[in-house]
């Protein structure tokens, strides 16, 4: 009978001490976890005032005190803080002067600074996000992946940008820009919030798959070897053809020419 009792305090003390246990975790974690939390929504609230600071100082004359846009710029409101890392990490904006396109430039902002505009920026409303080094990583495609960028970049960008991504003018003397040294990042920014002439392309519209996929087809694109020849700066058939009228055309002419004089004297 002592054993027997024994045996049945044994069992009784298992799910007593498993809920000990768990009293025990959940006290832990209801003490670490608000400080975490809360230490956690401060910093995103400094970063957001910094970036506030920043953005009155520098942007505010054309996008109003809060972003709601005047006639000089649009509101910012939804434009998330992916334009912002792409306007200023290009050094689009700030704008120095009215033109009909913004030029890329060495931006004057650090990126702690640039991070803390694009934290206000999207404060105001939700917006594309900068993306993650995760979905800008290309280095898993394969050859039919890159293949399939290739074509998604002719069908929806080389109209504009050359099929090289080398760039090319546009009406209003406005322009394409050259995507030879833009980096990744920028590439995948300016897909989500269409800068300038450029249209959005939604996720909707345009997977992070698909996007990865044309980056990829630019990076290897502009990592092929020159292996010399006159290559005509590689912007495509307008000034192969320009090439073809002036040379080829124009060496018929006065070949032409020559003859006719010979054949003049001749009689």
């Amino acid at each position: 009978m002592r054993f027997l009792s024994t045996k049945r305090h044994s069992r009784a003390a298992k799910p007593v001490l498993l809920l000990l246990a768990l009293v025990l975790v959940g006290c832990v974690y209801a003490f670490v976890s608000p400080a975490a939390s809360g230490q956690a929504d401060a910093n995103a609230s400094t970063q957001v005032a910094q970036g506030k600071e920043i953005f009155q100082q520098n942007c505010s004359s054309c996008h109003g005190l809060n972003g709601e846009g005047t006639t000089q710029g649009p509101s910012l409101a939804g434009v998330g803080a992916a334009a912002v890392d792409f306007q200023m990490g290009t050094g689009r904006m700030p704008m120095a002067r009215p033109e009909a396109q913004a030029p890329a430039k060495n931006t004057t902002f650090t990126d702690e600074e640039i991070a803390s505009v694009g934290a206000y920026v999207a404060s105001l409303a939700p917006g594309p996000e900068v993306p993650s080094a995760q979905t800008l990583n290309t280095s898993g495609l394969s050859a039919e992946e890159l293949a399939r960028g290739a074509e998604l970049f002719k069908t929806n960008c080389s109209a504009c940008h050359n099929i090289e991504g080398r760039g090319g003018a546009l009406p209003e003397g406005a322009f394409a820009p050259s995507l030879m040294k833009t980096s990744d990042k920028h590439i995948y920014e300016a897909m989500r919030t269409g800068p300038q002439q450029m249209p959005v392309f939604s996720k909707s519209v345009m997977t992070d798959q698909d996007a990865r996929e044309i980056i990829g087809y630019l990076q290897t694109a502009h990592s092929e070897p020159n292996n010399g020849g006159f290559a005509l700066g590689g912007i495509g058939p307008v000034t192969e053809g320009l090439f073809g009228w002036i040379i080829g055309i124009g060496s018929l002419v006065l070949i032409a020419g020559w003859l006719a004089r010979k054949g003049a004297r001749a009689k």
